[in-house]
């Protein structure tokens, strides 16, 4: 019998079918990785050249000049036909290279089609030219670990998602020992030029490689990548000449279709309110694009929250002749209020659920939240340049990190200077729950950062919420509205005539839905109710009807959270991102042929269609600006805020009250469907890009 199954078991495995089902490689991905992207109609001619557009202006930064003298004067640069070179010149655009490529940061769809693009581009002038791939990002360049590209590598990662071709890191090459040690690893490779592709900080590091570069003859090249959509590049004159990064369409169509689902959760079950957490710790672009990708009923976007201010308290204060400088900025407890506005609005008219979506970073523009940020990266940034040890190693436990805290506040710090932790500070943070003063005092990322993905913003905001929805509750202002036919159907079922008690117990008895008054809390305040209005007597019950009315109107508030990070990171790109990235790689081989060095790979006109956009080199060095990071001010690119006059966000905010829907109307659930790379339906550029293009 054994033997008969053994026999069973060996003709299943061997079965083709089981084979097709159970194999690593699907249709889909058979199909992803035989699609071809478009490639940018300048590519197709045989030679290219740089033209400089020294009409595209960037205010320097003094700091930048002194650093990065070699690459600060270069212009942005405009790819145009080069058929008209010299025969040298064409012979020099097709010489044997060596290029080196790698990724940094957390990966974003698309990057493996920039190296397809780079890969395919350098073999296409010179089948002998080589890629060669660093391994775990900066990590394989400093320690000299790396791998020649092949076709073969490269075909089984085309229009795949992930950086899986040769990982990524996060090492920072910020020393002059890691810089000589990479320059090294370069010069026994004879790179000719050398890829990084990563986000901002990723790029400043490309800046400062062009720079050391330079001498030896070894050209470098940046490529914009992140998922949170903060690298845009505008010029002085508000030109924008990279809309975007790559990997940010495709992840917000990820976090879309998720949350998508779950809008027709909750309209099905009707009884959970899915609160949305998704990536974005400085700026709210994904926020923003999923609110349009879906409708959510509430989406909160940080830079509106940060520019808010309270003019009922600037009123106030007016009066006492002073200033009120807690006006400015929102705070968590008007932030919580808010949110339960909608809640109770919506529950008014029958719906106790909904979807809100809310960015990682939102904590960052709450005010009082970001005093104690600030504060508390100063102390651990000043304790760190005091002590031989590092805070975090100093202080373990919660416990010993507020107790050091309390110390500063009664000045007994390390230093006789004033210190910026006072008593109003230590009282204010003793009001926080344990696990938010933990998560303020974890330690930072590598960049000096407050690491938010780490905190449960959602929770601590839905906290507050509940704590105010049960105050109102009690008061007998949340309740949820009684469909008025509802109401009609079952009074008359029990041969109750439903105007008899409809003006007792409801405070809107015309209304379409109906809510009980705010007198009446409870089942005795009801009985109560129904006796004062001799709807009962006092020896009756409450007909069984009535109580059911009651009962269906008391709200219970109940949450699902969720976070949308890792997995959109690592979806399969859609069509915008494989076309996107594979002309991005094109471009960084043609700044290589002619020369460019400490240039950003970019395409311009991204928010038009695909005949219009333009490869251009745009310079790293004019990007950078002083920012404090870990207590020193370092140059950095600059972060990119939603422009809060953006066309984006002015129809943002006309269309969201629509998308509210706290009156009787439907939700405008909109469902942006799941993530594809071709097909006539496939959106082919992000909601905001097109608006912004308008």
């Amino acid at each position: 019998m054994e033997n008969q199954s053994c026999k069973s078991l060996e003709f299943l495995l061997n079965h083709p079918k089981t084979g097709y089902v159970t194999s690593d490689v699907n249709a889909e991905t058979i199909e992803r990785r035989s699609f071809s992207p478009k490639r940018i109609k300048i590519f197709s001619s045989r030679y290219t050249s740089l033209e400089d557009c020294p009409e595209h202006k960037f205010g320097n930064n003094k700091e930048a000049e002194k650093v990065l003298p070699d690459i600060i004067n270069n212009n942005v640069q405009k790819i145009i036909p080069g058929d008209a070179k010299t025969e040298s010149a064409k012979q020099a655009f097709m010489v044997r290279r060596n290029v080196g490529v790698f990724f940094s940061g957390g990966p974003a769809p698309g990057g493996h089609n920039v190296i397809a693009g780079l890969y395919d581009e350098v073999k296409k002038y010179n089948s002998e030219s080589k890629v060669f791939g660093f391994l775990l990002g900066s990590d394989g360049l400093l320690e000299s670990k790396y791998i020649e590209i092949t076709k073969s590598l490269v075909d089984a990662h085309r229009n795949m998602g992930g950086f899986s071709m040769i990982k990524t890191g996060r090492t920072k090459i910020d020393s002059k020992y890691k810089m000589e040690l990479s320059l090294k690893t370069c010069m026994e490779l004879e790179l000719d030029a050398l890829v990084v592709i990563g986000g901002d900080d990723s790029n400043t590091n490309a800046a400062f490689l062009a720079q050391q570069f330079k001498s030896a003859g070894i050209k470098v090249i940046g490529i914009p990548k992140t998922i949170d959509g903060d690298i845009q590049v505008k010029t002085d004159d508000k030109e924008t000449l990279c809309a975007i990064s790559f990997g940010f369409h495709t992840a917000a169509r990820a976090f879309s279709q998720n949350i998508s689902n779950l809008t027709t959760d909750a309209g099905s079950d009707i009884k959970y309110w899915h609160v949305c957490k998704v990536m974005g710790r400085v700026a709210s672009h994904l926020t923003l694009e999923c609110a349009f990708q879906t409708h959510a009923n509430l989406s909160f976007v940080g830079e509106e929250l940060a520019d808010y201010t309270d003019q009922q308290r600037i009123e106030k204060a007016k009066k006492k002749g002073i200033v009120d400088y807690t006006a400015y900025g929102m705070t968590l407890r008007h932030l919580s209020r808010l949110i339960c506005d909608t809640i109770v609005r919506r529950a008014a008219n029958g719906k106790n659920f909904g979807v809100m979506i809310i960015p990682e970073g939102i904590l960052e523009f709450i005010n009082e939240i970001q005093v104690f940020i600030i504060k508390l990266n100063t102390i651990i940034a000043d304790y760190n340049n005091i002590h031989d040890i590092d805070f975090h190693t100093s202080f373990l436990a919660l416990d010993a990190k507020l107790e050091y805290l309390r110390r500063l506040a009664r000045g007994m710090g390390d230093t006789d200077k004033f210190s910026i932790w006072n008593l109003r500070d230590d009282d204010l943070f003793d009001q926080l729950p344990s696990f938010f003063q933990d998560g303020l005092l974890m330690e930072r990322d590598t960049h000096g950062n407050f690491q938010f993905s780490q905190v449960k913003t959602e929770e601590i905001i839905m906290d507050m919420v509940k704590e105010y929805l049960s105050i109102l509750k009690d008061q007998g202002k949340y309740k949820i509205g009684i469909e008025r036919s509802y109401y009609e159907s079952i009074m008359k079922n029990a041969n109750i005539i439903p105007d008899k008690f409809a003006k007792v117990i409801f405070q809107n008895p015309d209304a379409k839905y109906l809510l009980i008054k705010e007198s009446i809390i409870s089942l005795k305040t009801l009985k109560q109710t129904l006796i004062n209005s001799e709807a009962i007597s006092p020896e009756d019950n409450v007909p069984e009807p009535v109580i059911r009315i009651f009962k269906k109107s008391d709200p219970k508030f109940k949450t699902q959270t969720h976070f949308y990070g890792y997995d959109g990171r690592g979806s399969d790109p859609t069509y915008f991102d494989c076309n996107y990235t594979y002309n991005l790689g094109i471009t960084a081989f043609h700044l290589i042929a002619n020369g460019a060095t400490g240039q950003m790979a970019a395409i311009r006109n991204l928010e038009k269609k695909f005949d219009k956009w333009e490869p251009i080199g745009i310079p790293i060095a004019k990007l950078m600006h002083l920012e404090e990071r870990n207590g020193k001010l370092t140059l950095v690119i600059e972060k990119s805020l939603i422009d809060l006059n953006s066309n984006a966000f002015r129809v943002f905010k006309a269309l969201r009250d629509e998308w509210m829907a706290v009156e009787s109307n439907q939700d405008r659930y909109r469902r942006p469907g799941p993530v594809r790379f071709t097909g006539s339906a496939e959106e082919d550029r992000p909601i905001t890009l097109m608006l912004n293009s308008i």
